[in-house]
């Protein structure tokens, strides 16, 4: 799972934003669960999705 390689507030916010558990949160209610304000669980979104990507791109270099 790519998510394993994530820092543990990383993958937290994104197992909640999408709903991996049930239902996706809000930022807002991110923010209020992990005490974090929105808009710094929407740059820590960014930031796994980002890391994400770089992840995947790593992969791919590495297949060919």
């Amino acid at each position: 799972r790519a998510l394993e390689a994530l820092p543990e507030r990383e993958r937290r916010i994104l197992e909640l934003r999408f709903g991996f558990e049930g239902e996706p949160w809000t930022l807002e209610a991110i923010g209020n669960e992990l005490d974090l304000t929105r808009e710094r669980v929407r740059q820590l979104e960014g930031q796994a999705l980002s890391r994400l990507g770089a992840l995947r791109d790593l992969i791919s270099v590495a297949a060919a």
